[in-house]
């Protein structure tokens, strides 16, 4: 761990020009378990960048925490640290849940977590709950949303489960050991996500993420609107506007790439038939939705023009809105997101 520690600091040092002076808004911790770190190397961490970065007095510092890790003890020497902000991952709080999930906490521990950090004054806390579980019925999922609401933290991300390749999962939908739950089952989990959501005050800002007005995540939200951001770490992206970077995936690969001064790291840079699309695939995800006047200027594209009829079609079917030349999705528009922004990616440079 202590070697880890010691590459990242070297890579925030090393790259420290990489957003050419731009003042840091936010900072976030993610990717592995990062609350397995001791809270002293976390603030080691954080003094290397204010160090070498100008960073903003009320800058958002996240950090994701599994909630087996957040004892009392963890949660006090947080609450004394730079970090503002904790991304608790719940998934459930049913106990059947976490352990077909592989959990390592239970329902208890996830309760404690959210209500021991609010005792210590966190006033930001966002929580992920996971939908669409084998054997999670509709009131299942109705009372995992209304304890969420009523633990009263600020924002609530939730996922519909997904099965992937070479995962444990992955291994045993392949054997039919699993079956993955109908999709009309998942949409009716997402759409009572949003109403009882909307019900209690939160609002919907991107597909998966819902807010108490003003709680925002800024760090997800500079993502989705497209600014530049540093990634440190193993499998850490980067992107500068022009091109994306990313880290070597295996740990101790990218420990001693840094700490030997061989980072491993591969570059792509983006034209503007790309820029395009991830514009149009991060932009339909959001309330702020796919400024029109931004693809043509940017862009050279009309939209308007070149996919009148899929357009027209979306519209008429209640999927789609267009307003102030602006395009978002109606919430059952959202269910289709990945669909209709695949049909309107760019095809030709």
């Amino acid at each position: 761990m202590d070697e880890m520690v010691k590459a990242l600091m070297r890579e925030t040092q090393a790259r420290a020009g990489y957003l050419e002076g731009e003042t840091i808004e936010t900072i976030y911790f993610g990717g592995g378990t990062p609350s397995l770190l001791p809270t002293d190397d976390i603030s080691r961490i954080l003094d290397t960048v204010v160090k070498y970065y100008p960073v903003s007095n009320d800058a958002e510092i996240t950090l994701e925490a599994n909630p087996d890790d957040l004892t009392y003890l963890k949660i006090l020497e947080l609450a004394r640290s730079p970090v503002n902000r904790l991304s608790i991952g719940i998934q459930s709080f049913r106990n059947q849940d976490l352990m077909w999930m592989n959990r390592a906490h239970n329902a208890s521990q996830a309760d404690f977590a959210v209500k021991c950090a609010q005792d210590r004054g966190f006033n930001n806390i966002t929580i992920d709950l996971i939908y669409s579980i084998p054997g999670m019925s509709d009131r299942d999922w109705l009372d995992n949303i209304r304890k969420a609401v009523d633990l009263n933290i600020q924002h609530i991300s939730a996922y519909s489960l997904t099965i992937e390749p070479k995962t444990v999962f992955g291994h045993q939908w392949a054997k039919q050991e699993l079956h993955a739950v109908d999709d009309a089952v998942s949409s009716g989990h997402f759409l009572t996500l949003v109403h009882e959501l909307t019900r209690s005050g939160f609002q919907q800002y991107e597909v998966s993420n819902f807010c108490l007005p003003g709680m925002e995540s800024k760090h997800n939200s500079a993502y989705w609107r497209g600014k530049k951001y540093l990634g440190v770490g193993p499998s850490a992206h980067s992107f500068n506007g022009d091109s994306r970077q990313w880290n070597v995936s295996n740990n101790a690969r990218y420990t001693q790439g840094w700490l030997n001064g061989t980072p491993h790291f591969d570059v792509e840079q983006l034209d503007q038939r790309t820029k395009c699309n991830e514009y149009l695939m991060t932009r339909l995800r959001t309330t702020w939705g796919v400024d029109l006047n931004v693809v043509r200027s940017e862009y050279g594209v009309d939209l308007l023009s070149s996919e009148k009829e899929s357009i027209a079609q979306w519209v008429e079917e209640g999927l789609m809105i267009i307003d102030n030349n602006t395009i978002t999705l109606t919430t059952e528009g959202l269910l289709k997101a990945d669909r209709i922004a695949s049909d309107l990616f760019i095809l030709e440079s």
